[in-house]
C-alpha cells in the first residue's frame, strides 16, 4: 500500500495503520499532483496481487477438525467466494443466514446477551440448517457465539439436526499472528497457534467452519470488512435455499455497536435487508430501539418550504433525534452526519424489529426471528404468496403454527397450491400434523399433491433405525435375492410397501396398491414381484397418477411410523371411520409384536388402543342414529381397505371391546337366530327339534318378509334382518312348507342344538363302546356299534375337511387355523382315534390301542367347553378358567423343583442303595406328591415303627429285586425334611397358588364378558357356516354341498350374512352418513373438553385479565386529575 502520514504518529504510522517501513511508496499529491494527500483510500492507495494465504486452518491444541481459509480482496465478487464455499469448500447451502454485527472490541457480553446467543439463536438456527456470520474473532459476541455453536454440534444429533455453519469474516489486518496463514502455493493445513493478543489485533475463534479474511490494506483498524460483508449477505439473499425452491432468507442482528455502526444499518435497509436489534444491549441498539419506540408518534415527513414538492423529515423529529443523538454519543463530533442516518433508518421502520431479551428470555427466539422476516416480506412485497416462500418454510421448520396463522394466513395472501406443495412435503415428513391442517385448509388439494411417485418418495424419507425402515429394506433384500436383474435398489417402491401390509395385515384383506401396479389379477406372490421387477425397470409411469385413495394412503403412511397426533388427523380426513381405525389398530398391534424396543411397543400399544376406542365411540353414534344401517356398516366390503369388512378386520385386530358393543351383539345374535325372534325360548327349541311338525304352528315365531319389505321401503340402504341377509340378496319366494322349514333348520341356533344333542349321542357311543362293547382284533371284532363309531369320526374328518378347503387362501388359512386352541384339540383327538384304531386291530398292540382311545375319549369330552362357550353365563367363565390354568403351569415350575429336592433327598437318606428305577421313580417323585394331599407312609419313613416288609442289606439280593432295608443313622433328619416340606407345599405354595387364582379371577372377572363376546363371534361363524346336519348325517349335507357348489354351480346365499357390497349412490349415501355421525362424535368430543373445568376457568382467567389490562392501560393514558372512563373490571358472576 501506499503510505500516507498519521498526523498523530509524528510520521512513524500510516493512516491504514501500518509502519512506514511497511509501505512500498509515500503518496505526496493527488493524482494531478495539485494537492498534498491528507486522507488515505483503500482504492486508491492499495493494491490488488493474488492471494497468499488460502486452505485450511489447524488450531494447536484445539480439535482435529480443519477450518477452510480465504484472504482476498475488499472488492472480490460475492458470487466468486459463494461459489467456492459451497462447492469447494463443501459448505451446504443455507436455509437460513443470520449476520451478527456489532458486539466487537474488548468490552465484556452481558449474560442475557449470551443467553440470547447461545439458547435462542443458535438453537434456534440449528433446526434449519443455517449459516451464522460473524467477526469469527476470540472477542466479544464472536466469541459468544463460537462458543454456543460448538455446545449445540456436540450436543445435537447429526441425524436429527443440520448442524450450523459459523462463518467468520475479519479485517485481514486485525488478525493476531497472520503471518502463520501466509503461504503462496496454500496450506494444507496452516498451524495457527492461539495466543495473547495486543490492542491492534485478535485471535480467530476454532470453533468456526470458514474465515473469510477481508484485506482493505489497513492494519489494527475494524470495519474494512463492512462492504464486502453487506455485498456477500445481499448477494446470498437472491440465491437459492439447498432444496431450490425459495430464495435464502438472511436477517442481520445488532448488538450493541458503535455509532459508524448507523451507516451499516442504513445502506442494508436501503437494498431491503430486515434487521433484528436486541434492545438493552447498549449503544446504536439502544439508540435505535429508543428512537423507533419512543418517536413512534411523530410525523415522519412533512412539505419542504421551496414547494419543489419533495419531501423531508419534520422539524420536530429532527430535534428529538439530535438530542437522542447527543444522549447516546456524546463524544462523536459529526452528529449531524449520525442525525441523517438515524432519519433515513427510521424511515424504513417497517424493516426492523426491536427484541427486549432482557425481559423476553431467550426461549421464543424463534418467534421473534420469524416475525422479524414475515414483517420485512410484508414491506417489500404484495399479496402474491411467492415472497413469503421462505417465511413460511422457516415456520415449519420451527414449528411455529401459531405465527403461520397469524402472520402468513391471516387473509391478506393468497396461497396457491404451487406455494404450498414443498412446505406440505416438510410439513408430512418432519411430523407437523397441526400445519399439514393449515395447508389443507388453505388452498393444498390433496388429492392434486399425492401421487404414486410423492408417496414413494415419503416412504424413502423414512428414518434410519425405525421399525419400518428395517421392514422395507428387508423386503428389499428379499427382491434382490430373488431377481438378479439390476435396477434402483435404493428407492422404496408400492411393491415394498404393499409386501410391508401384506407382512402385517395377513389374509384380511386383499394387497395394497396392486391395482396402480397392474398387479391385481396375479394370485402367486412370487409371480406378482416379477412382475413389479419388469415394471420398475422400465419407466414407472404409475408414479405420475394420482392417488386413489390419498386420506387413507396418508394414514397408512403416519399410522406405520406410530405417529399418534399425524395419524389421528388423517383418520379424520379419511372416509370409513370405523374400519380405518381397526385398521390402525390392527397394524399398530401387529408392529408392537415386531419392536424390540419397549418404550416404542408400549406408544404403538396405546395408540392401537386408543383407534380402537375410537371405532367403538364412532360405531356407537352410528348405532343409536340407525341400527339397521349400523349392522350394515359392519358387513360392507371396502374398496379402500381390500375388500375387508369391519367385522373381519376387528376379529383380525383382536379388538375385544369393539366386539363388546351391543350393536356387534346384536347383529351376532340375529344372525345366531336366523328368520327367528331372538326372544324364543330353549325349550321351545327343543321340542320343535325332537317334533319338527312343531315348527308349521305359532309355537316359534318368525320375522314376517312381509315386515322386512315394509322396513326396507322406508330405507334406502340395504337392511339386514333378524337373519342377517339383506333384502337384496335373499332367496326367491319358496312355497310355505319349504320356507318355514329351511327358517328353522338353517338356522344357526338349531345347527348349534343339533350338534350338541349328537355330540352327547357321540360321547355316550365312545363310552358304551370302550365300556362294554370293545371286542378283541379281528376277526372276533370289532363289533357294530364300534363300526358306527368309525363313521360317526369318519364324517367328523369329513367336517374338518370341508372347513379348512372351503377357504380360498388355503396356506394362510391353515397358519390361522393351527393357532387356535380348539382347532389343535380336535386335531389331537381325531389323530389319537386314528392310532387307536390301528393298533386295536393287531393282537400285539391291542392293549396300546384301547389305551390309546381311552385317553382320546378324554380329549373329545374336553371338547365340550368350547360348545358352551356360547352361553352367556358359562362362556366367561370358561375364559376365567383358561387363564388360570396359565397360573397352574407357574405353580407347577415351584412345585416341582421343591418337590424332586425334597423327594430326592429322602429318598437318598432313606436308603443306601437302591438301583430299581420304578422305586426310585415312585419314592422320588410319586409318593412326595402324595403327601400334598395327606398320604404319608410314617412307618416306611420313621424307623420307630414297625413296617412289617422284608427287607435285606445284601447288595447282590437289592441288584436282584429285593426290598432294601432303611438307613436308621439319619432317620432323624429324614423327619425334618418332611416337616418343612409339608410346611412350605400345604401352605406356602397352596396358599400361592390360591392368591394366584384370585387375582386372576378378580382381573379377568372385570373383562371375561368382553372376552366372551369377543369369543363369540367364532362360534357364531362357525356354526353359521357349518351345514344344518349335525355328525354323523352331516355326511348327507356334504355330499348335498358338493353337488350345488360344483357341478350346478349354485353360490352361497350365507356368504351375505358377513359380507356386503354396495355400490355407486347407495355406498356413497351410506359414507356420507358414517361421516355425519363421525363428524358430530369429534364436536361433541370437543364441547365437553371446552366445557370441562379447566378450560372455563383458563377462558374465564383470560378474559378477567386482558379487561383488567385494558382499563390499566386506559386509565394510566388519562392524567392524574382526570376521572377513570369506566370502573375497574370485576368477576362478572360466580364460577359455575
Amino acid at each position: 500500500t501506499t503510505f500516507v502520514e498519521d498526523s498523530f504518529s509524528n510520521g512513524v504510522l500510516c493512516q491504514c495503520g501500518g509502519a512506514r517501513d511497511a509501505h512500498a511508496s509515500v503518496a505526496l499529491g493527488d493524482y494531478f499532483s495539485t494537492a498534498i494527500v491528507n486522507h488515505w483510500d483503500s482504492a486508491q492507495h492499495s493494491s490488488e496481487y493474488p492471494t497468499d494465504a488460502f486452505g485450511e486452518l489447524q488450531f494447536a491444541g484445539a480439535s482435529k477438525r480443519h477450518s477452510h481459509f480465504l484472504r482476498l480482496s475488499w472488492d472480490t465478487s460475492p458470487s466468486m467466494v459463494y461459489t467456492l464455499m459451497t462447492a469447494h469448500w463443501g459448505l451446504p447451502a443455507p436455509n437460513l443466514v443470520v449476520s451478527v454485527v456489532g458486539g466487537e472490541g474488548r468490552t465484556k457480553v452481558k449474560t442475557w446477551v449470551r443467553e440470547v446467543l447461545r439458547q435462542g439463536l443458535v438453537k434456534a438456527s440449528q433446526s434449519t440448517g443455517a449459516w451464522i456470520l460473524t467477526a469469527g474473532l476470540r472477542e466479544g459476541v464472536g466469541r459468544c457465539v463460537g462458543e454456543a455453536v460448538r455446545d449445540h454440534a456436540t450436543a445435537a444429533s447429526s441425524v436429527s439436526l443440520n448442524k450450523v455453519v459459523a462463518l467468520g469474516i475479519a479485517p485481514w489486518g486485525l488478525v493476531h499472528n497472520r503471518q502463520q496463514l501466509v503461504n503462496p502455493q496454500g496450506s494444507f493445513p496452516a498451524k495457527y497457534f492461539v495466543q495473547n493478543t495486543t490492542r491492534d489485533s485478535c485471535c480467530l475463534d476454532n470453533n468456526y467452519q470458514a474465515f473469510l479474511l477481508v484485506d482493505d490494506g489497513s492494519v489494527g483498524r475494524r470495519g474494512g470488512d463492512t462492504g464486502f460483508r453487506a455485498k456477500l449477505e445481499d448477494y446470498i439473499s437472491h440465491q437459492r435455499t439447498g432444496s431450490g425452491s425459495i430464495d435464502i432468507p438472511v436477517l442481520c442482528m445488532l448488538v450493541s455497536g458503535e455509532a459508524s455502526m448507523l451507516e451499516r444499518v442504513d445502506l442494508s435497509l436501503k437494498n431491503n435487508m430486515p434487521w433484528l436489534v436486541l434492545a438493552g444491549s447498549g449503544g446504536v441498539a439502544d439508540f435505535l430501539s429508543d428512537v423507533l419506540e419512543n418517536l413512534a408518534s411523530a410525523p415522519t415527513v412533512q412539505s419542504s418550504s421551496e414547494g419543489d414538492g419533495e419531501a423531508g423529515p419534520s422539524v420536530d423529529l429532527k430535534d428529538r433525534v439530535a438530542e437522542r443523538v447527543k444522549k447516546y454519543f456524546p463524544s462523536e463530533a459529526e452528529t449531524d452526519k449520525l442525525v441523517e442516518r438515524a432519519l433515513s433508518i427510521y424511515q424504513n421502520r417497517d424493516l426492523i424489529t426491536i427484541y427486549h431479551g432482557e425481559q423476553e428470555g431467550p426461549n421464543d427466539f424463534d418467534t421473534v426471528l420469524l416475525k422479524a422476516l414475515v414483517g420485512a416480506s410484508k414491506h417489500r412485497a404484495s399479496v402474491d404468496a411467492s415472497p413469503y416462500n421462505e417465511e413460511l418454510k422457516l415456520a415449519v421448520t420451527w414449528n411455529r403454527v401459531d405465527i403461520a396463522k397469524s402472520e402468513l394466513f391471516n387473509g391478506d395472501i393468497h396461497w396457491r397450491y404451487e406455494d404450498l406443495e414443498d412446505s406440505m412435503t416438510d410439513a408430512l415428513i418432519n411430523d407437523k400434523p397441526q400445519f399439514v391442517r393449515l395447508f389443507t385448509e388453505n388452498g393444498l388439494n390433496i388429492l392434486d399433491y399425492l401421487t404414486y411417485g410423492r408417496l414413494e418418495s415419503l416412504y424413502h424419507s423414512v428414518a434410519d433405525g425405525t421399525l419400518l425402515y428395517h421392514l422395507l429394506k428387508r423386503h428389499l433384500m428379499e427382491r434382490v435375492g430373488i431377481f438378479t436383474t439390476s435396477y434402483q435398489q435404493g428407492s422404496t417402491s408400492k411393491v415394498g410397501v404393499s409386501s410391508v401390509l401384506e407382512l402385517l395385515m395377513g389374509d384380511v384383506c386383499k394387497p395394497f396398491y396392486y391395482d396402480a401396479l397392474g398387479l391385481e389379477q396375479i394370485t402367486s406372490k412370487r409371480r406378482a414381484l416379477r412382475r413389479a421387477s419388469k415394471l420398475l425397470r422400465g419407466d414407472c409411469l404409475y408414479r405420475e397418477r394420482r392417488c386413489l385413495f390419498p386420506w387413507a394412503s396418508l394414514f397408512i403412511w403416519a399410522v406405520l411410523q406410530n405417529r399418534s397426533n399425524m395419524a389421528t388427523f388423517f383418520w379424520e380426513m379419511a372416509g370409513e371411520s370405523v374400519l380405518s381405525a381397526l385398521s390402525g389398530c390392527k397394524i399398530l398391534r401387529e408392529l408392537s409384536k415386531l419392536e424390540i424396543e419397549n418404550e416404542t411397543k408400549l406408544s404403538m400399544k396405546e395408540l392401537a388402543q386408543r383407534f380402537e376406542n375410537l371405532a367403538h365411540d364412532i360405531f356407537s353414534s352410528c348405532y343409536r342414529s340407525d341400527e339397521s344401517r349400523s349392522f350394515t356398516l359392519l358387513i360392507r366390503q371396502s374398496p379402500v381397505w381390500g375388500g375387508t369388512t369391519c367385522l373381519q378386520m376387528g376379529m383380525s385386530a383382536d379388538a375385544r371391546l369393539f366386539f363388546s358393543h351391543d350393536g356387534v351383539q346384536s347383529l351376532l345374535s340375529q344372525i345366531w337366530w336366523g328368520d327367528m325372534k331372538r326372544s324364543t325360548e330353549v325349550w321351545k327349541l327343543l321340542l320343535t327339534f325332537f317334533c319338527p311338525v312343531l315348527c308349521y304352528t305359532n309355537l316359534i315365531s318368525f320375522r314376517l318378509i312381509a315386515e322386512m319389505i315394509i322396513v326396507s321401503a322406508t330405507n334406502p340402504y340395504p337392511m339386514t334382518f333378524p337373519s342377517g341377509i339383506p333384502l337384496t340378496h335373499r332367496p326367491p319366494k319358496r312355497p310355505f312348507i319349504v320356507s318355514r322349514w329351511r327358517q328353522f333348520w338353517f338356522a344357526p341356533v338349531t345347527s348349534f342344538l343339533g350338534n350338541v344333542l349328537m355330540y352327547f349321542l357321540f360321547l355316550l357311543l365312545f363310552a358304551y363302546v370302550l365300556l362294554v362293547d370293545f371286542k378283541p382284533p379281528p376277526p372276533s371284532g370289532p363289533a357294530i356299534t364300534e363300526y358306527v363309531l368309525y363313521f360317526w369320526v369318519f364324517t367328523i374328518v369329513c367336517e374338518e375337511i370341508r372347513e379348512v378347503s372351503a377357504e380360498r387362501c388355503l396356506e394362510s388359512y391353515l397358519v390361522v387355523y393351527i393357532q387356535d386352541v380348539w382347532n389343535k384339540c380336535d386335531l389331537t383327538a381325531i389323530t389319537l382315534f386314528i392310532i387307536g384304531l390301528i393298533c386295536r386291530m393287531f393282537h400285539w398292540s391291542y392293549g396300546f390301542g384301547r389305551d390309546v382311545l381311552c385317553v382320546d375319549y378324554m380329549v373329545f369330552t374336553l371338547r365340550l367347553i368350547h360348545i358352551f362357550a356360547i352361553h352367556k353365563q358359562l362362556g366367561p367363565k370358561i375364559i376365567i378358567v383358561g387363564k388360570m390354568m396359565k397360573d397352574v403351569f407357574f405353580f407347577l415350575f415351584f412345585l416341582g423343583v421343591w418337590l424332586m429336592a425334597y423327594g430326592v433327598a429322602n429318598q437318598a437318606l432313606l436308603y443306601s442303595y437302591d438301583p430299581r428305577l420304578d422305586r426310585i421313580f415312585r419314592r422320588v417323585f410319586y409318593r412326595p406328591y402324595l403327601h400334598i394331599f395327606g398320604q404319608i407312609p410314617v412307618e416306611e419313613i420313621d424307623v420307630g415303627k414297625d413296617w412289617g416288609m422284608v427287607c435285606t442289606h445284601n447288595v447282590t439280593l437289592i441288584d436282584g429285586g429285593a426290598e432294601p432295608c432303611r438307613t436308621l443313622y439319619s432317620n432323624w433328619l429324614v423327619v425334618i425334611l418332611l416337616v418343612v416340606y409339608l410346611l412350605v407345599t400345604n401352605i406356602l405354595l397352596i396358599n400361592l397358588l390360591i392368591a394366584m387364582f384370585s387375582y386372576t379371577f378378580s382381573e379377568v372377572q372385570a373383562n371375561s364378558d368382553i372376552y366372551w363376546k369377543f369369543q363369540r363371534y367364532n362360534l357364531v361363524v362357525q356354526y353359521h357356516s357349518r351345514p344344518s346336519l349335525a355328525p354323523p348325517f352331516i355326511i348327507l349335507s356334504h355330499i348335498n354341498l358338493f353337488i350345488k357348489r360344483n357341478i350346478r354351480k349354485v353360490p352361497s346365499i350365507k356368504i351375505h350374512h358377513f359380507v356386503l357390497q354396495l355400490r355407486g349412490k347407495v355406498a356413497n349415501r351410506l359414507m356420507t352418513w358414517e361421516t355425519i355421525q363421525k363428524e358430530d362424535f369429534l364436536t361433541a368430543q370437543t364441547k365437553i373438553q371446552k366445557s370441562s373445568d379447566s378450560e372455563r376457568l383458563k377462558r374465564m382467567s383470560m378474559e378477567y385479565c386482558s379487561n383488567a389490562l385494558s382499563w390499566i392501560v386506559e386509565t394510566l393514558a388519562q392524567s392524574s386529575t382526570f376521572k377513570p372512563p369506566r370502573p375497574p373490571p370485576t368477576l362478572r358472576g360466580a364460577y359455575k
